[in-house]
């Protein structure tokens, strides 16, 4: 018995864009990780690269459930003793909307090379309005 492994065709990834109005971080993030990595595609392999592009638009507008606007926080570290910062979800989506939902994929995806090279794959804007329509992508819907 071989082992069959697809090859991977650069030249045709998709492109999808991704509406977060009124989506729930969570869920979001889960659709386009398991998009990027390719895992809604029937030749899925852990160790390829074999997913597609994901546009995401309005990120402002995405909804997080409870009382994470306010309680929910992100640290970040300098490397300098005292350097830890902590910003709340409601700071960085009055400045930096397309954070949340990065970060939000970023911890969904492998930490490793490959991890590094799906992220650059994703393309978060705040507005409804995105440069990459010359790709022709296709709408898929977040929420389920």
């Amino acid at each position: 018995m071989k082992t069959h492994l697809p090859k991977v065709d650069i030249q045709r990834r998709a492109w999808h864009v991704i509406d977060a109005e009124d989506v729930v971080l969570g869920r979001l993030a889960a659709k386009v990780a398991d998009v990027l990595r390719g895992k809604n595609k029937p030749t899925f392999t852990p160790h390829l690269d074999a997913g597609d592009f994901v546009v995401v638009i309005n990120a402002e507008k995405v909804k997080l459930t409870g009382n994470k606007d306010v309680q929910k926080t992100y640290m970040s570290y300098s490397g300098w003793r005292s350097g830890d910062k902590y910003r709340s979800v409601k700071d960085v989506r009055a400045n930096h909307p397309d954070r949340i939902i990065t970060h939000a994929v970023k911890g969904m995806i492998p930490k490793n090379r490959l991890g590094k090279r799906l992220l650059t794959k994703l393309k978060v804007y705040a507005g409804p309005s995105h440069p990459h329509s010359a790709q022709n992508p296709t709408t898929l819907s977040a929420g389920a």
